[in-house]
């Protein structure tokens, strides 16, 4: 014998939605529904809990639709007893108005009685609303109905969606709806909800198939957790489970994963374990796109995460670049150009010396005398020892004493001597920076260190119109110092961070030089400065599967918007060195892949300046060279970057 099935559907928002929801949302939203199921005479519903009444006498009042879901073949006795099971799941405490609800329970139990679901436009109304830009502004404020205070905080009241002060119309309306939605949620007992565990993905309890593969149509990408109420290891895992719903789940732009968990001891949990052949508990099935991906057995915490991240970064690439084939900018390193050479350090001296005794001393905090000492008597040993030809297993590092009046002696020596005179100085501090201990003292004081200074000094020599006197020299030895500052990773991000304008006026009109060497330097900083920008790109793409925390302070727009035009047109331009296109293409490479910046700026900047054709002349005969870029791994690179990163 059967027994009918059928649906009540309620509005939570008392019309409200019907007569606003095109004012806020763009859309006509007929309702806030709310749905519960009657079947053997009885009403069942979920909010504070489960909850069961006589039909039409919950505290909604009258149902606005009853909708004929058919029959069931289920004796009643059996569906008392499915009931019970899922009072286990459907707790007061892991309510959500949008995402763990009244609707979620009516489609477990639907499908459990009938095999079907509810209908549809009641299923996505949350996807639905969540797409218009006012849904997902007002998420946080929802979220925030049903967060889980701590033990020690009382139970937060409902939150006006915008501070009373900055309150708008719409903004007003919205709250007025919330607040008649929240009243039908929490009325049927005296005690408010509690939040829900999770946030932006809360674990979905699913029970039977039908449910299942609705939340398998709702979730590009899904995590299905099959466990069972005996087995230990699933209480082991279960926990990093959760977490991840936490971290990696559907977030208010839509991207994340839905995470579902499956106890194949209750309701129809078995059928599913059937359908997609568990054996053993805890197993994980990935899907996406509603196909499954992989599959994972066991309580391996480390396997899971991974298995999750590489399920989010294929099915929400960080970038476009990411699914290009790039094996020639792939294979190129990450690691800065150093210039290494040790030059003859008394030679040097003697060389800073002569000009230092050939000068007038102007007024300083610092005497010749005492600069010359600080020079030969503290810094020519530490430098000889460290940088001997036949170093001691144990390097010697600067201290910050050292450091300290070495510098002081720079700032007295870099005011009295032309710009001319100083490259020996730079020189010395150019060696010095590949000491790691030197490359944290300047970046933990940078103001203290003469890098700023070099720069200023540099910026201003490029400046002079008449290029007969641009000190050739110092400004070299500049580059190549700025350089080395890349091989500590802290001096780098704190010098790209705070000195990236002032970098750009040296290494951009450096490009451009009439002096090959100076070219080549400048092509050597160009490269670490966009491999070190690469680097942090590449580091949250595998970090996070697209859902990292950006670190935005290493992007400028206008920046890489500067550098990309220096960079193509110091490329044009290169005929001669094969060395320095190799270096301006990598260059190119990593400022290109991975930017966010390349839809809106880059790609259109690329167009109008004709990079493509730019890249391609550096192959042809007379484009470098007699007969153009020779070396293959050279040849290789520039036409990737032209072919496949450039419009």
């Amino acid at each position: 014998m059967t027994e009918p099935v059928k649906l009540y559907v309620y509005d939570l928002s008392n019309g409200m939605a019907r007569q606003m929801s095109r004012q806020l949302t763009g859309r006509q939203i007929d309702g806030i529904w709310h749905t519960s199921v009657v079947v053997f005479g009885r009403e069942t519903f979920y909010g504070q809990g489960i909850s069961t009444t006589l039909p039409g006498r919950s505290h909604h009042g009258a149902p606005l639709q009853v909708i004929d879901l058919g029959e069931t073949a289920i004796d009643e006795e059996t569906f008392n007893e499915y009931v019970m099971e899922m009072k286990d799941h459907y707790t007061a405490d892991k309510y959500h108005l949008l995402e763990f609800n009244c609707n979620s329970f009516t489609n477990d139990v639907i499908g459990f009685l009938t095999g079907g679901s509810i209908p549809d436009y009641i299923k996505d109304l949350p996807t639905d609303f969540l797409s218009t830009p006012f849904g997902a502004a007002l998420r946080p404020t929802i979220d925030a109905m049903y967060r889980r205070p701590s033990p020690s905080e009382p139970t937060p009241p409902i939150p006006s969606p915008i501070p009373a002060a900055n309150a708008t119309p719409d903004s007003q309306l919205a709250a007025s709806i919330l607040q008649a939605v929240a009243a039908h949620t929490q009325a049927s007992n005296s005690t408010p909800n509690a939040a829900t565990q999770t946030l932006y993905a809360p674990i979905h309890a699913i029970t039977n198939p039908p449910s299942f593969h609705s939340f398998l149509k709702s979730h590009r990408a899904a995590v299905a957790f099959f466990t069972a109420a005996n087995c230990g290891p699933c209480r082991m895992i279960e926990p990093v489970f959760e977490r991840l719903s936490e971290e990696k789940g559907v977030k208010a732009d839509g991207t994340g994963a839905g995470f579902a968990k499956i106890d194949i001891g209750v309701g129809l949990g078995n059928s599913l374990a059937s359908e997609w052949g568990i054996r053993a508990t805890p197993t994980f099935i990935f899907f996406l796109d509603g196909k499954k991906l992989d599959e994972m057995k066991g309580a391996d915490a480390n396997e899971l995460r991974s298995q999750v991240d590489l399920l989010l970064f294929q099915a929400y690439p960080p970038h476009p670049h990411t699914s290009l084939s790039l094996p020639a900018v792939q294979a190129l390193s990450l690691n800065p150009i150093l210039f290494t050479q040790v030059p003859a350090i008394d030679t040097v001296l003697t060389r800073l010396s002569s000009f230092i005794d050939s000068n007038p001393w102007l007024s300083t905090t610092q005497s010749p005398g005492q600069a010359k000492q600080t020079l030969t008597g503290t810094v020519a040993p530490y430098l000889k020892a460290r940088f001997s030809a036949a170093p001691s297993s144990k390097l010697p590092s600067a201290t910050p004493t050292l450091l300290t009046s070495w510098s002081q002696a720079t700032s007295a020596i870099a005011s009295a001597l032309p710009v001319a005179s100083l490259f020996p100085l730079v020189d010395l501090w150019r060696l010095a920076l590949l000491d790691p201990s030197v490359g944290t003292w300047v970046s933990s004081f940078p103001t203290s260190s003469p890098i700023l200074l070099f720069i200023d000094k540099a910026t201003a020599a490029l400046k002079i119109p008449d290029p007969t006197s641009n000190p050739r020299n110092y400004l070299l030895t500049v580059l190549r110092l700025l350089s080395n500052t890349f091989a500590t990773p802290a001096l780098a991000r704190s010098l790209f961070l705070t000195t990236r304008a002032a970098l750009a006026e040296v290494v951009i009109p450096s490009l451009l030089h009439t002096d090959g060497a100076v070219r080549t330097a400048a092509a050597s900083l160009a490269f670490n400065v966009a491999a070190f920008l690469q680097k942090g790109r590449v580091d949250k793409v595998k970090g996070g599967g697209g859902h990292a925390a950006r670190d935005n302070t290493l992007e400028d727009e206008d920046w890489e918007v500067e550098m990309v035009s220096a960079v193509v047109e110091a490329l044009g331009r290169e005929t001669t060195s094969e060395e320095v296109v190799h270096r301006l293409a990598a260059s190119l490479a990593f400022l290109l892949r991975l930017s966010p910046a390349y839809d809106t700026q880059l790609s259109p900047l690329l167009d109008v300046l004709q990079t493509r054709a730019v890249l391609k002349r550096k192959l042809t005969k007379g484009g470098c060279g007699e007969d153009g870029v020779v070396k293959k791994d050279v040849r290789k690179l520039v036409e990737e970057v032209a072919n496949k990163l450039c419009p």
